[in-house]
């Protein structure tokens, strides 16, 4: 599943917040149980700030025998400082966590608890759509975490102002869209902007979509199976696509350079007509309320739209998203089943993904579509990007696998730095589509 030169800012908030003291598991005093948290925390989204206050503040408040030490990481710094916690043996009590893909490490090695046996005591499997709490759709092949919500890693946000400026529509198929470069080009503006300096951003928000309608559904199957290879012409014409992107000028590579928090800046600003990225990415644009201020202002918000790429002649399917269960908190396997910190810990994590925690995310725009049935939509106030973001489900007809929650990393970042290698110039679809092959069949052997 997201990335930021805000990345620096991470880095602040990880040295103000690491933990101090012994890292072995302890009773922070007479009846008071210690929990080890590790959050992610994107301190570019809109109403971060409130998160202390609406969230955290409320538990602690109303569970005085927990005491929580809390560290807060962002992007890779987050997922790195999860594998040195795992090889170390370390992992914090509570952890927030993918499905797969990048917390692949925490499901296969089984380093979380199986939530399900207190998902069912608790009744939660009767207020939480049952997607969220199907095991198959988790790296581990169990309910290794809790999701607050089903996401879409693909969504195609529109600029109406910059593309009325230029004479032109929404594009609806791809030959459309390469028509409109040159026209974009010559009021100044980029066709569509991307943030690909991180890897994972082109291989979740935008190939895995490719992939999908080049391969059709349950392309990724086929390749687990052995009935296919990434080698055979439907993988291969996938990345030949993303070359053509570059090719025709739709994508520049100036792209290749830009950091995750400064794409939807330059979208927000009009620097470009088009901009992709996953749902999530809606939380950035709207108002925050510690500020006041929006990227996209809700005035300005009914001039874009929330929607998916347009149609691409020879791909097997369109009108299609690449999504994945959303990411949520699991916790550390290691700890005694029917022991006090397991009930503190199933507590915290019953609270971070309930209905006033998803409410709040919804509202914020830090999820799109929750897990929760018993939200009510009626009370909670949403903004247009917000509201077109919840409709994007009816701008697509099918979902396919997100490549990064389907393969581990020891296949899939092959996958990764080799979009990045066609967008450079520096290797060939078909050598990326042998070394994934390569990495899958390596990957096999040793399992």
């Amino acid at each position: 599943m997201k990335k930021f030169p805000y990345l620096s800012l991470a880095f602040v908030l990880a040295g103000a917040a690491l933990f101090t003291g012994c890292l072995k598991m302890q009773e922070a005093g007479e009846g008071q149980i210690e929990l080890r948290v590790l959050n992610y925390f994107d301190m570019t989204s809109a109403n971060v700030s409130k998160e202390e206050a609406v969230i955290w503040a409320p538990f602690l408040a109303a569970n005085p025998d927990i005491k929580i030490v809390r560290e807060d990481l962002f992007n890779d710094p987050f997922h790195n400082k999860v594998e040195a916690y795992a090889a170390a043996g370390q992992l914090p009590d509570v952890i927030y966590a993918w499905p797969s893909g990048r917390s692949t490490t925490l499901h296969t090695r089984k380093l979380l608890k199986d939530l399900t046996p207190l998902i069912r005591r608790d009744g939660l499997d009767k207020v939480m759509v049952a997607g969220a709490l199907d095991g198959g759709g988790q790296g581990g092949g169990y309910v290794g975490e809790l999701a607050r919500a089903i996401t879409s890693s693909h969504a195609f946000y529109v600029n109406n102002e910059v593309l009325m400026d230029a004479g032109l529509s929404p594009a609806k198929t791809y030959a459309e869209l390469k028509s409109q470069v040159p026209i974009l080009k010559a009021k100044g503006y980029e066709t569509v902007i991307m943030a690909n300096q991180d890897t994972w951003v082109m291989q979740s928000c935008l190939f895995s979509m490719v992939a999908g309608r080049f391969g059709g559904e349950d392309w990724e199957k086929k390749i687990l199976s052995g009935q296919a290879k990434f080698t055979d012409p439907d993988f291969v014409n996938a990345l030949k696509f993303i070359k053509t992107l570059y090719d025709d000028g739709v994508l520049s590579k100036s792209s290749l350079t830009t950091g995750y928090g400064d794409g939807i800046g330059q979208f927000a600003t009009n620097k470009g007509a088009y901009y992709i990225d996953g749902d999530w990415r809606i939380g950035a644009l709207i108002t925050d309320s510690s500020t006041g201020q929006a990227l996209i202002s809700p005035y300005r918000q009914n001039n874009f739209q929330v929607t998916v790429f347009p149609d691409i002649e020879g791909a097997k399917i369109n009108k299609s998203t690449s999504g994945i269960l959303g990411t949520g908190w699991g916790i550390n396997a290691s700890i005694p089943e029917d022991s006090p910190r397991e009930e503190a810990a199933w507590r915290l994590v019953k609270w971070l993904s309930g209905k006033e925690v998803q409410s709040f995310l919804l509202e914020t725009g830090n999820i799109t579509t929750p897990t929760r049935t018993d939200i009510d939509f009626i009370a909670i106030k949403l903004e247009p990007l917000q509201v077109a973001g919840s409709k994007l489900a009816t701008q697509y007809s099918i979902t396919t696998s997100v490549i990064d929650g389907v393969f581990v990393g020891p296949v899939h970042e092959p996958i990764n730095d080799g979009l990045q290698a066609i967008g450079m110039g520096t290797q060939t679809p078909e050598q990326v589509a042998q070394a994934a092959q390569k990495a899958l069949e390596a990957w096999k052997v040793g399992q």
